[in-house]
């Protein structure tokens, strides 16, 4: 990817409400064709940056750009074509119909609205479109909103809790259907409180907390920056671990569990697979809600009420 451009740059960027600072100099550049996951807890700054990208508010001090322009700037307004933005509980004139629900907004952002028939079917929802928005369920609306995202064919995709009210089977169509804008071309920043699912979906996770970058890398990036260790667990009767192994084993309701550093993961697995009486392994990387949670404990010393406070 090293020859995609920089669809998104910020830059020192700061920014204070009442002199409350939601923001503390954030540096950040999205590439194009790249898949942004933006975590943290309510109140880490995710809405802020979300808002700076779509040019709603502007900075009290740093650089944003987006596409090469500041995104606040009048002469800015044709970017507002090439952005796509679905927002948390999202809502719409329930006395129009889904169709009329697009065909509204394809003539707000000044784009055709032959596509709108193709859209709601991408998304679902092409035996609702004739309905009435007022009889449709929470995670219609919400495939609803995708559509209206999509209008236009957006080159930058900003989507706040895009999975909320969807079942299992429409999360993973909508998560299918980023692949291929990504594909496409199409930057996507998401913002998620349901983390366990996300990872593959993702190039890169920026986690925020109280309005500062705690880590942010690739999935990778972040485990050897955590430094969290490769959970194996067997199960088995008699089994005799080597001396290097035995020294880190425990026991829980699983079988024997061994926390190896990731370093370590290959030596350790190469040992394990020959053991005699070995009957099943099973090997846990840390995931993104492990990563989530280590970087949010490390950063407020009170993690436990920070994640607990992401999944309300």
């Amino acid at each position: 990817m090293s020859s995609a451009i920089n669809i998104v740059e910020l830059q020192q960027v700061e920014k204070k409400y009442q002199g409350v600072s939601a923001l503390n100099k954030l540096n950040l550049e999205i590439r194009e064709g790249e898949v942004l996951g933006l975590f943290g807890h309510n109140g880490a700054g995710k809405t802020t940056t979300i808002k700076l990208i779509l040019g709603l508010i502007g900075a009290t001090s740093g650089q944003v750009k987006v596409f090469g322009e500041d995104p606040t700037q009048s002469e800015a307004r044709n970017l507002r074509r090439k952005l796509g933005f679905l927002q948390e509980n999202v809502s719409f004139y329930d006395q129009l119909t889904g169709l009329e629900v697009l065909q509204y907004f394809a003539r707000l952002k000044g784009v055709s609205k032959k596509n709108c028939l193709s859209l709601l079917d991408q998304v679902g929802l092409s035996q609702a479109g004739k309905r009435r928005v007022k009889t449709y369920s929470k995670g219609m609306r919400q495939r609803l909103g995708l559509a209206q995202a999509l209008l236009g064919e957006p080159k930058l995709l900003l989507l706040d809790e895009p999975t909320v009210g969807l079942d299992p089977i429409a999360t993973q169509d909508f998560y299918r259907r980023i692949e291929q804008l990504k594909e496409q071309g199409c930057t996507v920043i998401l913002c998620s409180h349901v983390l366990p699912g996300v990872e593959k979906y993702i190039d890169r996770a920026l986690i925020l907390g109280q309005g500062n970058l705690l880590a942010e890398g690739s999935i990778n990036d972040l485990r050897h920056q955590a430094d969290l260790p490769a959970t194996f667990h067997l199960q088995g009767s008699g089994l005799a671990l080597p001396d290097s192994l035995a020294a880190k084993a425990t026991h829980d309701e699983l079988g024997t569990r061994l926390d190896v550093p990731l370093t370590e993961k290959m030596s350790a697995m190469q040992q394990l697979v020959g053991l005699q009486g070995l009957e099943n392994l099973d090997i846990h990387l840390p995931s993104l809600e492990d990563l989530y949670t280590h970087f949010i404990e490390s950063h407020t010393g009170n993690g436990v009420s920070a994640i607990q406070e992401a999944a309300q």
